[in-house]
């Protein structure tokens, strides 16, 4: 006797102008991030400090790091790099860190060294949802100059065209604050309540939601938050299972 496949699950339907997703464990495999693109940049880091030292943002970067870790103000490079290898491989949200990864990372995706991940699901939906008008953001705790060539880089080709606007810890604020929603909301010019953030991290849920976002959280099997306690979230495994339309 035949078995009668079991039915498919209509896909969550979200109304919403503009889409903000996060990137790491939500459209891209953390592991690829803490992997390959953390031993891209781990043994490049002094090199780069030292020869980037007249760059402003490097500058701020390097006396941010002294300061966060209550170094002498005079600190080594070699100092400075200590205390960023200490917060790699803790996995540390630090402003200054995203900041000379990025630049180290975007040199990378442009001599075609290092390349961006997305899972299988994610591309096809961004093009879809583009294409019938929605809005595209992104809000990652990667500055803004890694993220453009990870867009830029993709396994599918440039996607930079899909993507309306790209904020970070510094554009932004921290991920896990609703200010840092309120003010991204302000800069695209839509209502919270129109703006649908797609995350995996429950602290990032919490604030969202506060600032009156509505959100989608992606529970990846094999990612960090896998099954994680989201709260009055809603909760998917893969971009396949939500549908976003224009309100």
């Amino acid at each position: 006797m035949t078995e009668t496949p079991a039915p498919t699950p209509d896909p969550l339907l979200v109304s919403a102008r503009t889409l903000v997703v996060d990137l790491e464990g939500t459209t891209s495999a953390a592991g690829f991030i803490l992997g390959d693109l953390y031993d891209y940049a781990r043994p490049r880091l002094a090199a780069w400090i030292d020869g980037h030292a007249a760059d402003p943002a490097i500058a701020e970067a390097r006396q941010q790091v002294i300061a966060d870790a209550s170094l002498p103000t005079d600190a080594s490079t070699d100092a400075v790099v200590a205390v960023l290898h200490e917060w790699m491989e803790r996995d540390v949200k630090a402003t200054p860190l995203k900041t000379i990864q990025g630049q180290i990372w975007a040199e990378g995706f442009a001599r075609d060294e290092i390349s961006s991940h997305f899972f299988d699901d994610v591309i096809p939906k961004l093009r879809a949802w583009h294409a019938a008008g929605v809005g595209l953001a992104v809000f990652s705790s990667g500055s803004v100059a890694s993220q453009v060539p990870w867009f830029r880089h993709s396994p599918d080709g440039d996607l930079t065209p899909l993507i309306t606007d790209y904020f970070d810890t510094i554009s932004a604020g921290p991920k896990k604050e609703a200010a840092s929603y309120d003010a991204i909301a302000a800069s695209l010019g839509v209502a919270a309540g129109e703006l649908v953030f797609f995350t995996d991290n429950p602290g990032e849920v919490s604030a969202a939601l506060e600032a009156g976002w509505q959100v989608v959280a992606f529970s990846r099997a094999g990612e960090p938050f896998f099954e994680a306690d989201f709260g009055g979230a809603s909760v998917v495994s893969s971009f396949d299972d939500v549908e976003v339309v224009l309100p």
